[in-house]
């Protein structure tokens, strides 16, 4: 992956000045600034140095006609490009020549663009696009203008292929299929993933270069979520890409709000238990390690009582920063005030117990500043990983486990 160090190849102090201030709210990007093609070259020859991206004006005083675009191409950086002016056919050329994208300086809009367009760089490294299409030319093409984007790119030759390769990599978030295809064409694919597989989660964009505008309807009516007549233009294809892309980030993005708590980011009590079940079934069914902790923080009521809620938020906060540091690999929630409750998905109670144990000491070994008061935060936990008869009989049995936790003097973990 190409990190999130971007180069900026730019002589307008205007411009350093509208773009410095626009990645000064983004910390996960780190620009590097030159005025000209020979301080670019100091950059660009550094070994050490990758980048993510460049954005560079096309007239420059040591570059005047656009010298700085196929440096930084022969440098296999994708590359953004900045023109005072439109000009229609040195935009095709710079296309052709394979560069994101070709962007007028004609306001802050347009450096608001650019940022958002090198976000979407960013995010597609970590996103598969299967193309599947029986044209090898048709295929190269359009890989060719993917990785320009810097996606994931895989390739089936017809549906039935195209399937194989869903299975086999079932992280792909997008695919862009021909209709015209053997053994299985695009509509019959699209029909068969939405309807047979049931699969909601894949964004499908449907191509053709034969029917009219009842073909582009009949695969959106059976699930594909858009639609390109080829030939089409490689902004064109792009807009669509970036437009389904955000469209399925933000419905995960307020899906996932709702499966949290509001104060600690982690998951909430509903989820916990949806997810919970669909686990003990798997692992009941075939025969799968599984426990299950129940986790208290002692004395908690005090800290409220002493100190108010406000240092009660801020302690769970705390607590569940850690937590989710600690457990990353395993499903972690807050099911009560101060109680959580995590999901050891393929671990037996005795190495749970030992994950368990750290964190108890961990957190027992930090000090929290409240009030200008120094706190001592303890837990008190119980695991089990008997699954009895149902999910409840095996949350029941951690929560007596925590009890007698409670009872032994707080600050331990109790095993069943």
């Amino acid at each position: 992956m190409k990190g999130s160090s971007v180069l900026i190849v730019e002589d307008s102090p205007m411009v350093w000045k509208v773009l410095k201030h626009l990645f000064e709210a983004r910390k996960d990007l780190s620009p590097s600034f030159a005025a000209n093609l020979n301080e670019a070259e100091r950059y660009l020859n550094n070994a050490e140095k990758t980048y993510l991206v460049a954005v560079a004006d096309l007239n420059l005083p040591d570059a005047p006609n656009g010298e700085v675009v196929d440096r930084i191409l022969h440098a296999n950086i994708p590359c953004i490009v900045l023109s005072s002016s439109y000009n229609d056919e040195k935009r095709e050329a710079l296309l052709d020549k394979g560069v994101v994208d070709y962007v007028v300086k004609e306001s802050r809009y347009s450096y608001e663009y650019v940022i958002k367009l090198i976000e979407r760089l960013q995010k597609n490294q970590f996103i598969k696009v299967l193309v599947v299409d029986d044209s090898k030319s048709s295929r190269a093409f359009i890989r060719k203008t993917l990785k320009q984007h810097l996606y994931q790119v895989l390739e089936a030759e017809d549906g039935v292929d195209a399937l194989n390769v869903l299975q086999q990599q079932p992280d792909i978030r997008l695919m862009i299929v021909d209709y015209n295809m053997p053994n299985m064409n695009g509509y019959e694919l699209v029909k068969h993933i939405r309807h047979k597989q049931h699969n909601k989660n894949l964004i499908i964009i449907g191509l053709s270069a034969e029917g009219g505008g009842a073909l582009s309807a009949k695969f959106i009516k059976n699930g594909a979520d858009d639609f390109l007549r080829k030939p089409f233009y490689h902004e064109e294809l792009h807009c669509r890409l970036m437009h389904n892309l955000e469209e399925m980030e933000l419905f995960e993005a307020v899906k996932d709000a709702a499966n949290r708590d509001y104060l600690t980011g982690l998951f909430n009590r509903r989820y916990f238990f949806q997810m919970a079940e669909k686990v003990y079934g798997n692992a009941l069914e075939n025969n799968k390690q599984l426990s299950l902790a129940m986790l208290d923080i002692d004395y908690f009521k005090k800290i409220n009582d002493s100190y108010g809620h406000e240092a009660g938020d801020y302690v769970l906060t705390k607590v569940a920063d850690v937590l989710m540091q600690k457990f990353a690999r395993f499903t972690v929630a807050r099911v009560g005030g101060e109680e959580f409750c995590i999901l050891f998905n393929g671990l037996n109670a005795e190495k749970s117990k030992q994950l368990l144990d750290s964190f108890r000491n961990l957190i027992a070994e930090q000090s929290l500043i409240v009030r200008d008061n120094v706190l001592s935060i303890t837990f008190s936990i119980g695991v089990t990983d008997n699954l009895y008869n149902s999910l409840s009989d095996m949350l029941a049995k951690a929560d007596q486990c925590l009890y007698q936790a409670k009872q032994a003097g707080r600050n331990v973990v109790i095993k069943d």
